[in-house]
């Protein structure tokens, strides 16, 4: 029986998935498998995967799959999950790295916990620095209701660390359906991913385990090339607020989402880094996005926030010719079809402590997350 799927997306990563590769066989076990996504690369990764495919065969089960058309971060998980076999699955991005041994002790948490989910901290890593990130969740080891761990809003909340590399999670998670991402999200696919599993699931812990060595400053990532794939944190965000607002406890858990919603348009409107056309571009969806959210549940979030940020986001809320804001929840399923990208996820925290807002796997082209102030 296959103990564990390990999903690893790869697109365009030649430079970096021996690397990652390595490490994975450095984790092998004959009841480990390793799923590998080729999402239609153009360079040489096909030809390393099929290497490594024959390499592995004598230390962990191995399945190699290849896209024909590039469909994104998101939808190269879902092809992983369709074909994951094991009692627990994780993730891993093609351009990052493990610690020897880090699945063996990330398995045994989670059997120790027995809960449907587990959280763990990871190492970002740019250029020679090393920088620990934790899980915004105070109680280590402890076993809790994921529900429970969303607020406060004015704080970092594990629902803010929505790297899906970070943590291990029971296949009963994905035989109910919570486990997919949003097909055709070219960033922040982690975004309605984690919100789901923290309303959903039953069960989860945070743990300070390291062993994920996660690569930032990529020279290709989303985050570096700033061009329109970025703007699907807004269709992300979207989703969100939507399902968020269909929820049972939608009263108390939409400030939440709308803060964060409101902290991460800002830090994009100042980030400076969007081509001109792109960049007209954001304002225009930006001042479109909060008109959709609840104006009372806006105001209330605008209030909580710092001057400077609040008096953007209320400028930008008056742009002329846009419809007036919304009075109940926000519309929009934040799905889509997909074009050629090499996404990835936004996957940070909007909280106290300035943590990235960061995001997770598919390879250079990765969404490689924002710095976002409380």
């Amino acid at each position: 029986m296959v103990k564990l799927s390990v999903i690893v997306p790869f697109y365009n990563v030649q430079s970096y998935a021996p690397e990652t590769l390595r490490s994975l066989r450095a984790n092998a076990r004959q009841d480990f498998e390793f799923i590998l996504v080729d999402d239609a690369s153009k360079d040489e990764t096909p030809e390393i995967l099929e290497r490594a495919e024959n390499d592995f065969q004598d230390v962990a089960q191995v399945v190699r799959v290849r896209h024909a058309r590039n469909g994104g971060l998101a939808t190269a998980r879902n092809t992983g999950l369709d074909r994951a076999s094991g009692k627990y699955v994780t993730f891993l991005d093609g351009d990052d790295w493990l610690a020897p041994g880090y699945y063996e002790q990330l398995l045994a948490c989670i059997e120790r916990l027995d809960c449907d989910f587990v959280r763990t901290d990871h190492v970002q890593c740019t250029a020679r620095s090393r920088t620990l990130a934790r899980v915004p969740h105070g109680r280590r080891g402890v076993v809790e209701d994921p529900r429970a761990a969303i607020l406060p809003a004015t704080r970092s909340t594990s629902v803010d660390y929505a790297y899906a590399w970070a943590g291990i999670y029971h296949r009963r998670l994905l035989d109910e359906g919570l486990l997919h991402f949003t097909d055709g999200l070219r960033t922040a696919e982690d975004r309605p991913w984690i919100w789901r599993l923290h309303r959903e699931a039953r069960s989860f812990a945070a743990v300070g385990l390291l062993g994920v060595f996660y690569r930032r400053g990529v020279a290709s990532s989303l985050t570096q090339i700033g061009d329109v794939r970025q703007l699907d944190f807004i269709r992300a965000f979207d989703q969100v607020i939507e399902e968020t607002a269909r929820d049972r406890d939608a009263q108390q858990l939409l400030p939440k989402a709308i803060r964060t919603y409101c902290a991460i348009i800002s830090h994009h409107l100042t980030s400076g880094r969007f081509e001109p056309q792109v960049a007209r571009k954001l304002r225009a969806m930006s001042a479109a996005a909060l008109k959709r959210l609840p104006a009372d549940l806006l105001s209330e979030a605008l209030d909580s926030m710092d001057s400077e940020r609040a008096s953007r986001l209320r400028r930008l809320r008056r742009r002329p010719g846009q419809p007036a804001p919304a009075t109940g929840p926000a519309s929009g399923t934040g799905t889509g079809t997909g074009t050629e990208s090499d996404t990835t996820s936004s996957s940070g925290t909007e909280g106290a402590t300035g943590t990235p807002d960061g995001t997770a796997p598919g390879g250079p082209g990765k969404d490689r997350g924002t710095e976002v102030a409380a």
